[in-house]
């Protein structure tokens, strides 16, 4: 289905969203480095207060298996609250690095990156800045994450992501790149992903500066509201419950999942709002840190993704083969 904010076209080549970002996303290795949204103080879902002076963007927190939304960001009204008017204060502590994950793979430029995907829609807001608490302009942030059947897609994604779905594998929802404006912010509309066996809920993401990697990490959701999701809301509680939760994920451990969860509130029109401060590295030369591991996660994939789920921790397998710092190696040259 056609994606109604895309600025560009599913079949975009790696020239025209390098011309689309007003970027240069050159070759370079993954380096794991560290840029974060770290200090933000963990609390349930919709209660608004991140300990970095965000403002409390809670309408309702959606207990109620009724208060959420389904059908996708075509219901979405899009006039919601910004939750970062009250400013970040003097210490902005890094946030670490996570694995880059087998599952990256072409992205596009867009804000709706569900192309009509069914779920619960959410608009993810991101505010970048560095430890200084000064906002970072310009930055791309590039997302992606599973759909709500748990599949990634992309034909160029390891098998091990798409379960070699066709209906995965000729997509490319939940899959895209915005740049920050002047006050370091970036939006996407998406639907909440869905779980997939061994792994919590989560969202990958990378920050670039030009040319540069500035941080490859992952952001995560409160594991009552997770619960709550899939549970509750349509096309969640079909697969049965979750094998992995925060408490015994292979990327992050219990004891710091806090720092890397995602603020949420419900909106008017049943969408939900979920927000995060990623705090980014002056320079390349300041120190790097990783996000401690976890050490759980759960067995075989779940029913009904064609036997074959996304490997153990989700990065054991390294990027997909010839990922060259951000975009897929060009094709050979068709004058586009």
């Amino acid at each position: 289905m056609s994606d109604k904010h895309d600025t560009a076209p599913t079949g975009m080549t790696r020239r025209r969203v390098l011309r689309g970002m007003g970027l240069t996303l050159a070759a370079i290795p993954l380096i794991q480095v560290v840029a974060c949204g770290g200090e933000d103080d963990p609390t349930p879902p919709g209660t608004g207060d991140s300990g970095t002076g965000e403002a409390d963007a809670s309408t309702d927190s959606g207990t109620a298996a009724s208060a959420w939304a389904t059908g996708g960001t075509a219901v979405m009204s899009g006039d919601y609250v910004d939750p970062f008017t009250a400013g970040l204060g003097e210490t902005c502590t890094l946030t670490c690095a996570a694995t880059l994950g087998p599952c990256y793979a072409q992205t596009l430029v867009r804000k709706d990156i569900s192309e009509g995907h069914d779920g619960l829609p959410v608009r993810l807001a991101f505010l970048v800045v560095n430890e200084k608490c000064e906002p970072v302009p310009g930055a791309s942030i590039d997302i992606w994450h599973a759909a709500p059947e748990g599949l990634y897609s992309g034909e160029d994604a390891s098998t091990f992501c798409t379960a070699d779905d066709p209906s995965a594998t000729s997509a490319r929802w939940f899959r895209g790149v915005q740049v920050t404006d002047a006050h370091g912010r970036a939006d996407f509309d998406t639907c909440f992903p869905g779980w997939y066996s061994s792994r919590t809920v989560h969202i990958h993401f990378t920050i670039r500066i030009g040319e540069a990697e500035h941080v490859t990490s992952q952001l995560f959701f409160d594991d009552a509201l997770n619960d709550e999701i899939i549970d509750h809301e349509p096309l969640y509680n079909t697969r049965g419950p979750r094998d992995t939760t925060n408490a015994n994920d292979n990327v992050v451990s219990a004891e710091s999942v806090g720092n890397y969860l995602f603020q949420t509130a419900r909106q008017a029109d049943g969408a939900m709002l979920a927000w995060k401060t990623l705090v980014i590295r002056s320079s390349l030369d300041a120190a790097q840190c990783q996000i401690p591991g976890g050490g759980g996660g759960g067995g075989g994939p779940p029913p009904g993704d064609g036997g074959m789920g996304p490997p153990p921790g989700d990065g054991g397998m390294g990027p997909p083969p010839g990922w060259d710092g951000g975009l897929p190696p060009l094709p050979p040259d068709s004058g586009t």
